[in-house]
């Protein structure tokens, strides 16, 4: 679910930046999952002034190209070359100067340069609107009518909206939490701000309409069903405040009537539904149930059977409407549309429920009422869509409101004591303050006594009915962070947590490691002093000795797995078998100040060839992504993510790298250095990683079997970054990872280019990505709307420049 922080705004004032709200939120329940930026024009027309055509003559080299100069506000006139046909003296028009990066409605973004075309040099462009991402016309440049001086930057004469936006997961007990006013009431609670509510509009009949009536032969499945008439509307495009409203929470503006119930349900939380008033037979609307197979056509323009036990809004002829799910396709608005009929009820979330999972559909609407939504919202809700309407449509009411409520659902009445909060929770909390709690979320206190009180919670709080519930609310508000910990703190679980089995996990991993390829060895623990002595790698004064050696050469235990397989190799090589991959689990051991220690590692090795020579393809010796790519897949298997990466350019390793876990290394990986290999006299090069399998078997979550394969196709989008060469493709990866949301799969590399090609300094990667909706099928808009989020993440965060 996502909320608008502007929004938010309008209800609560808020000082706090969108990182202090998203931790408030997760503290009291409401888990953020990640923060978006929002931006109505992408790139936010940064780098695009206004400028003024001095001169405009024909290109000297090409027929088709003019030659320009344009005051753009700077000491010189610019000379740019520009192709449109229409350009010419004396026009104001947006130029983008050098260096600014424009988003185009089709295509990948590009940054202007300063070049020579056909001879003459061009130091920026004169930009039409698809170009700059404004519309889709590219029939000229576009041609302005302002007094807004030379040079002004374009976003003070185009307003460009910009907002954060929170991802909210939402839990399914907090159905009153699923729009921006329900959010708005926890940090009400929260911060201890006042909620700023608009009053409820006055509704007066201003025309004449087709006028409707209502039956509702179920009022258990539906007890509450409010609509009234709106005539002499024109549907038209939503004004750009409300679209950018829409977009902000990936939602698509369709027209002004659709766009303002989309508006009412992710604000108040109510669904609303509009059907066409001219299109209902006999001006009779009945919400009842259809027998089973009857046919009907969805708005999606699909014929489905219904189940008979799905309710339904009918007029005299038959079905308009899946109750609280999905429209039908004879009943909608469309652009002809004068007069609506809009229905604000409350739906059982049971009959909701069932419908929409018969069907399989899964919609903003059904979301709600499948949870409950606020019996005593629908005719505010109502007041409010009318009032937009009447604003934005120049709708005219034409009928009282129709307000269908038999027996109106009451208040929660529970009974609480004091004791048993403090017990639950484990702490005492006053009881001024834990009234205070409550009638900040809206719960009133009465009937207090020394001992407890009886609450009265709304009927929007469906997660509200018991004792329990009233004490989780006062935990979460007063924070479970402040309370303390038990010194003798002892719990109990329902379900069985069994204990992971590390020789299992160990055996498993040996199976997938000797699957591809690998095979295992076993070394001795006892190894050469002159190891430690000559490596510059290990400690010598944490050897430990052995007191009754056998031999010099296993004097000591050892500090590494490195030279046990090291030995290992140079046996093998020696007997020529030269292509090697090898594991081995074993265990370390050292003698700080402290004591002994010692520790489980895994170690793996390459050297030689990763592949025998063919006629297919020539051999190719292993190299650093080989070793890297099995220790990725090892933590990916185990459910282990690094948090941080680093280079390291010391012993044991020529070149290599450090994986962090929080603040312990987890391991690390690299070539070999000569030195260290000639003390084993191993006479070929060797990857080398070694990683705490103690650490791992601590935070390892147990092996991944298997994922369900989604339904939905995978789309792959590539991009080519100019990167600064200190930045690593680690550092991508994690901007990517965290642009790229939940659509984003996996990442690729395909190329790196160092040359002459591009700027000393610098390097190029090739990057493929992954896009994958594990619940829809990924529409053009959104699989760009997200590579331009990568696009900007790239730009801002690692200085990239995105080559064309």
């Amino acid at each position: 679910m996502k909320i608008s922080i502007n929004r938010l705004k309008k209800y609560i004032p808020l000082q706090e930046d969108s990182e202090q709200i998203a931790a408030l939120l997760t503290q009291s329940g409401l888990e953020v999952e990640g923060i978006e930026e929002y931006i109505s024009i992408l790139g936010g027309l940064e780098g695009i002034v206004i400028g003024e055509v001095l001169t405009c003559v024909k290109h000297p080299d090409a027929d088709k190209l003019s030659l320009t100069t344009v005051d753009i506000g700077a000491e010189e006139p610019s000379q740019i070359v520009c192709g449109a046909p229409n350009v010419a003296q004396g026009q104001k028009v947006l130029v983008a100067t050098v260096g600014a990066t424009l988003y185009p409605s089709e295509g990948d973004p590009f940054t202007i340069k300063k070049a020579k075309i056909r001879g003459q040099v061009s130091a920026g462009m004169i930009c039409a609107e698809d170009e700059l991402g404004l519309g889709s016309s590219h029939a000229g440049i576009m041609v302005l009518d302002t007094d807004f001086p030379n040079g002004t930057p374009a976003s003070e004469l185009i307003p460009v909206a910009q907002d954060q936006v929170l991802e909210i997961g939402l839990t399914p007990n907090r159905a009153d939490a699923a729009s921006h006013i329900g959010v708005a009431r926890d940090l009400k609670a929260l911060l201890l701000k006042d909620l700023n509510i608009d009053a409820e509009p006055e509704i007066a009949i201003e025309a004449n309409g087709p006028q409707i009536t209502v039956e509702v032969e179920n009022s258990a499945d539906c007890p509450r069903y409010a609509g009234i008439v709106i005539s002499d509307l024109k549907v038209a495009p939503s004004p750009q405040w409300l679209q950018d409203f829409l977009k902000a929470l990936d939602l698509e503006p369709i027209n002004n009537v659709v766009d303002i119930t989309n508006f009412i349900l992710h604000d108040l939380g109510q669904p609303l539904h509009a059907f066409d008033a001219d299109k209902i037979s006999e001006g009779k609307v009945i919400v009842k149930k259809l027998p089973k197979d009857t046919k009907f056509v969805t708005l999606d323009e699909k014929e489905r059977k219904l189940s008979g036990e799905e309710l339904m809004i009918c007029d005299s002829k038959g079905g308009m409407c899946i109750a609280g799910i999905f429209g039908g396709i004879g009943s909608g608005v469309s652009d002809e549309t004068t007069s609506i009929f809009l229905e604000s009820a409350y739906f059982s979330p049971d009959v909701i429920r069932k419908g929409a999972q018969f069907h399989g559909l899964k919609t903003d609407a059904s979301f709600r009422f499948e949870r409950g939504t606020d019996p005593n919202m629908p005719v505010y809700a109502l007041k409010q869509a009318v009032k937009l309407l009447q604003e934005i449509a120049g709708g005219k009411v034409s009928s009282e409101i129709i307000d269908l409520y038999p027996q109106p659902i009451a208040d929660f009445e529970i009974e609480v004591e004091y004791g048993h909060i403090n017990r639950l929770i484990g702490k005492t909390i006053e009881p001024s303050e834990v009234k205070s709690i409550l009638e900040s979320l809206e719960i009133r206190v009465v009937d207090e006594t020394a001992s407890g009180f009886k609450a009265i919670v709304k009927p929007y709080r469906v997660d509200v009915t018991r004792e329990a519930d009233i004490i989780e609310e006062v935990l979460r508000i007063h924070g479970f962070h402040q309370v303390e910990l038990s010194e003798n703190l002892d719990t109990d679980y329902l379900a069985e947590h069994p204990a992971k089995d590390l020789n299992k996990l160990q055996y498993r991993l040996s199976e997938i490691l000797s699957g591809q390829g690998y095979s295992e060895i076993i070394t001795n623990s006892l190894t050469k002093p002159s190891y430690s002595e000559k490596s510059g790698y290990l400690d010598p004064a944490l050897n430990v000795e052995i007191y009754n050696k056998l031999s010099e050469d296993l004097g000591v235990m050892r500090q590494t797995l490195l030279f046990s397989g090291l030995e290992v190799l140079a046996r093998n090589i020696n007997r020529r078998q030269t292509d090697l991959k090898l594991f081995e689990f074993g265990t370390i051991y050292q003698k700080p100040e402290t004591g002994y220690q010692e520790g489980r590692r895994l170690a793996i090795f390459h050297s030689g060839q990763r592949s025998a020579e063919s006629w297919l393809e020539p051999s190719k010796p292993f190299g650093f992504a080989d070793l890297y790519s099995t220790v990725e897949r090892i933590l990916e298997k185990l459910g282990i993510q690094v948090s941080e990466v680093s280079m390291i350019e010391k012993a044991p390793f020529a070149y290599g790298l450090q994986l962090m876990l929080g603040q312990k290394v987890l391991g690390i990986i690299g070539l070999v250095d000569e030195p260290l290999l000639k003390l084993a006299e191993v006479r070929q090069d060797v990857w080398f990683a070694e990683l705490d399998w103690d650490l791992i078997c601590k935070k390892a979550g147990g092996l991944k079997r298997y994922q369900e394969i989604s339904k939905f196709p995978e789309v792959r989008r590539d991009l080519s970054l100019v990167i600064d060469k200190s930045t690593s493709y680690d550092q991508v990866k994690t901007v990517a990872l965290k642009a790229g949301g939940k659509l984003l799969q996996r990442i690729g590399v395909f190329d790196v280019y160092q040359g002459d090609k591009i700027e000393s300094g610098k390097k190029a990667y090739a990057l493929s990505f992954f896009l994958q909706d594990q619940e829809n099928t990924l529409t053009d808009k959104v699989i760009d709307k997200t590579m331009s989020k990568l696009i900007q993440a790239f730009q801002n965060e690692v200085g990239a420049v995105i080559r064309t």
